[in-house]
């Protein structure tokens, strides 16, 4: 009887095991795919840092473009009387 019930513990030990050993490489399949997720969610988001990075260039390069227009044009304005002259 005392064997039988060594058989049942050891069985039941086993079991466990190889129940620990099954979540374990669960656990490790799923780390692994979050950590792909992960890197990739950081890839797009430097990507996007690094877009919004150039628009904001772009919108630096389009106002140094009007300021550099800015007084040319008030010169024309004036020299067709398109603006009103203060007295």
């Amino acid at each position: 009887m005392a064997e039988n019930t060594e058989n049942l513990i050891l069985e039941h030990l086993r079991n466990l095991r190889n129940d620990v050993l099954t979540l374990r490489a669960e656990m490790h399949e799923g780390f692994n795919d979050l950590k792909l997720r992960v890197s990739s969610i950081e890839e797009h988001t430097a990507g996007l840092r690094r877009d919004l990075a150039l628009i904001h260039g772009d919108i630096a390069n389009i106002h140094q473009r009007l300021d550099h227009h800015e007084k040319p044009l008030e010169r024309i304005e004036r020299r067709l009387e398109l603006t009103a002259t203060t007295t």
